[in-house]
């Protein structure tokens, strides 16, 4: 597979927090089938994150608060035969608003799912991990801090 150095796409890890509970919203890829995160080139008139974005806006068709930095990276495939290799900056998003028609809808499927279903329907491992690593950042406020008593 052809690398192609420095190239980079820039993804949205749209979320929202549910009576307590994270949940995060995965698509279909249009070619494979498979659930993942929105992601797409990097516009010139946008920063990585106003891409990303815009990519949940037009794939997952969701609006909300985007981070500008990433919770992480991971490797792809891009190109029409998948024979280039991309790196994927992923971008939280607190989603506010969940559109019934956007630029994709008939073309791919969207799903909410908890963190347990979401690493199932991932079949990337890299992606499970970051979808992981937003988990563990924001629930670790929401837990019991546990004090050693001193005697």
């Amino acid at each position: 597979m052809e690398s192609a150095a420095g190239q980079r796409q820039a993804g949205a890890l749209p979320y929202a927090v549910v009576d307590g509970r994270v949940t995060f919203l995965l698509i279909t890829a249009r070619r494979s089938g498979r659930w993942i995160f929105p992601k797409g080139a990097i516009e010139p008139h946008l920063t990585p994150w106003e891409s990303a974005a815009e990519e949940a806006r037009e794939e997952a068709g969701v609006i909300g608060t985007i981070e500008q930095q990433p919770v992480g990276s991971y490797r792809a495939s891009a190109g029409s035969d998948n024979s280039i290799l991309v790196d994927v900056d992923l971008y939280p998003m607190l989603v506010q608003q969940q559109l019934d028609d956007w630029k994709e809808h008939g073309q791919r499927l969207r799903h909410w799912a908890v963190l347990h279903e979401t690493k199932r329907l991932l079949l990337d491992p890299q992606i499970a991990r970051l979808a992981v690593r937003l988990h563990r950042r924001l629930t670790k406020d929401a837990q019991p801090t546990v004090s050693s008593s001193s005697k």
